[in-house]
């Protein structure tokens, strides 16, 4: 399962109009890295679901941003929200 982080959109929106997502790791390692991988990877669909909180679980070998681009383009193309 690898690592548990739980992001919810807060009430404050930031400049561009979009809400900042605070995240939380629940289970795993907490280190920064797991924060931006997260936020980047899910950004899009609490916007698509109506701003919603999102439980992630996120299990990676390579930890690079051609991995996380690459589960980017997955995650839209499932639209499962």
């Amino acid at each position: 399962m690898g690592t548990l982080v739980s992001l919810e959109p807060s009430s404050v929106t930031s400049d561009i109009g979009k809400p900042v997502l605070t995240t939380k790791v629940l289970l795993g390692k907490d280190e920064p890295l797991v924060h931006v991988f997260a936020k980047n990877l899910v950004a899009f669909v609490s916007q698509e679901a109506g701003n919603r909180a999102v439980l992630l679980a996120l299990a990676m070998k390579d930890e690079n941003t051609e991995v996380v681009k690459a589960l980017k383009e997955v995650i839209q193309t499932c639209q499962v929200w």
